[in-house]
């Protein structure tokens, strides 16, 4: 069968087989974040995938138009550096999906990305030098990039289920255990008492998130100073915990990140730069869509 061609960008061809996987692609990778699988967002992943496949050939066409020959120690120089970050020749050709190593298809496609590289060089420049009022400003701009994390400190009561006579029993033990808590029993003591030996921690001291099972942090992160928490139950057992202090997420002083604070100020200029230079080459282009109907099926 032969594929239609969905995307013509300047006279370049994209088949439905590109269109495709880029569009598995993305929707994969939302149904992974998301944990989440349906159709109803598929014509806004196509058309995410559409875009990018434009702004790819776009790109790749005007690199091409400007740095239409590199020289083979370019090539080889980036080949090497791909090659070292992927820890070995091997892992570099399973990274990229290819199974045979093919080198003369390899070395064009880096080729591509030095061609790239050199444009987006010519694209970027000159790079900005900021004085301490431009980092203030973005500092300022993007702080909740240099926030300390919350913590919170807790101390909790747990039961595991080896030796117990039924699940049953071990959860009414530790509803009675709660009722005595919210009738004013002393945590801590009462901690003390049904711990099942001295390893077992009765504080846990001061934490962040992702330090702990999530079905644990999501009822400790919830709770107040002070507050008793319902019964509940993780892989370990069952547990009950009051939170004892919070430390809140602060911005951290800005002679702190500043080293930070510059990259990020580099790389917001790169964007700008980079989004423009997008959007002229998208103006200019000549993008036939010939897609008739777009999410009309679902693409599992």
């Amino acid at each position: 069968m032969i594929p239609t061609m969905a995307l013509i960008i300047n006279g370049e061809t994209i088949d439905d087989e590109i269109i495709e996987a880029e569009f598995r692609h993305i929707k994969g990778h939302f149904e992974r974040t998301l944990q989440v699988s349906c159709c109803e967002r598929d014509p806004e992943f196509r058309g995410m995938a559409k875009d990018n496949i434009i702004s790819r050939a776009l790109l790749g066409q005007e690199s091409r138009r400007r740095f239409p020959e590199v020289s083979e120690d370019d090539v080889t120089a980036r080949l090497s550096k791909l090659i070292e970050e992927a820890g070995g020749e091997d892992q570099f050709y399973l990274s990229i999906g290819v199974p045979v190593k093919d080198a003369s298809l390899v070395r064009d496609n880096v080729a591509g990305g030095v061609r790239l590289d050199k444009t987006l060089q010519e694209v970027y420049a000159p790079e900005p030098v900021p004085t301490e009022a431009d980092l203030r400003a973005c500092y300022e701009t993007n702080l909740k990039h240099y926030m300390t994390d919350e913590e919170i400190r807790v101390s909790h009561i747990t039961k595991g289920l080896e030796g117990a006579t039924s699940r049953q029993d071990v959860y009414q033990l530790m509803r009675g255990l709660r009722t005595e808590l919210l009738a004013g029993a002393d945590f801590a003591k009462l901690a003390e008492e049904h711990r099942a030996d001295q390893q077992q921690q009765v504080d846990l001291g001061w934490f962040k998130r992702g330090e702990f099972m999530e079905e644990f942090e999501t009822i400790a992160f919830s709770m107040g100073e002070g507050e008793i928490s319902p019964v509940f139950n993780t892989q370990l057992g069952f547990h009950i915990c009051t939170l004892t202090g919070r430390r809140p997420s602060v911005a951290r002083p800005f002679d702190e990140v500043i080293e930070d604070v510059k990259k990020r100020f580099l790389e917001d200029h790169r964007d700008q730069k980079f989004n423009a230079f997008l959007a002229e080459l998208k103006a200019a282009a000549n993008i036939e869509d010939t897609d008739p109907e777009e999410g009309a099926n679902c693409g599992h």
